[in-house]
Order: structure tokens, then C-alpha cells, then sequence
């Protein structure tokens, strides 16, 4: 076997490609702390819930299907099974047909009560700053 070979079954192996790195949890799932909703979908109803932080949604219990709005799929998730959702995101989900009621997991960073208000305050200061000190240099 020649190194040219060699070398590209070691990078299909471990390269910016492998299913490892596809599959491997995003770098702000990390983040501590998190904040875990958990609630029940009832076997006789569909459950509605718009996202309000991107965050994984994990199913407990019984198979789940849900659809998202604006997405021409929809997903049936088994126990144990996860998805990501993001924020802003409408979502329906429902029981699979003769199953009992489900639960269900969302969990996403936590952030400090404010912390968009204390974002944008800072933006609007940085902002200002930079507007009047091209005034006074002109």
C-alpha cells in the first residue's frame, strides 16, 4: 500500500468528515449551567411549544412524533432519542397511537435574568461611544 493511500485512509478515518465528528455534540451543549424543562405529553392530545432558547429535546417514556412549522418533515423519536431545537422555533408533538403519555426533556444554557438587556444596553454604550468620538474628531 503507497503513503498517498495510507494517508487517506487515515484521514476518511478520523478527518474533518468522520461520523464521530458529524455526530459529536456542538461546543456550546457544554456550556454549565443548564436549564432542564421536563413535561408530559398526554396520549389523547397534541402538544404545541414554541422554543424560546436553542436546546436539545429528549424523549422519555413512549415514541414521539413532532413536526416543526415552516419543515416539510416530521420526526418520530423513540425513548432515548434527541433532537435539536432552536429558538423561535413552533412545535407540535403528539403520542404515538396506543402508547401511554410521554415526557419529555428540553434543555438549554442558562443565562442570568436580563443578560439580553444588559447586551443590547452595552451595544447601545459601545455604539454611542463611537459615534461621538468620530464627531469630536472631525
Amino acid at each position: 500500500m503507497d503513503s498517498a493511500s495510507q494517508h487517506a485512509d487515515q484521514e476518511g478515518a478520523s478527518g474533518p468528515f468522520s461520523v464521530s465528528s458529524i455526530f459529536a455534540a456542538p461546543a456550546h451543549d457544554d456550556a454549565l449551567p443548564a436549564l432542564s424543562i421536563h413535561f408530559a405529553v398526554p396520549a389523547t392530545g397534541t402538544f404545541t411549544w414554541r422554543v424560546r432558547a436553542d436546546g436539545t429535546l429528549r424523549v422519555h417514556g413512549a415514541r414521539v412524533w413532532l413536526t416543526r412549522a415552516c419543515s416539510p418533515y416530521d420526526h418520530w423519536l423513540s425513548p432515548g432519542e434527541t433532537l435539536r431545537v432552536y429558538r423561535g422555533e413552533r412545535l407540535w408533538l403528539s403520542v404515538d397511537a396506543g402508547n401511554a403519555a410521554a415526557r419529555v426533556t428540553l434543555t438549554s444554557a442558562w443565562r442570568p435574568p436580563f443578560a439580553t438587556v444588559r447586551r443590547t444596553a452595552g451595544r447601545c454604550a459601545d455604539w454611542f461611544a463611537l459615534l461621538t468620538t468620530r464627531r469630536l474628531v472631525r
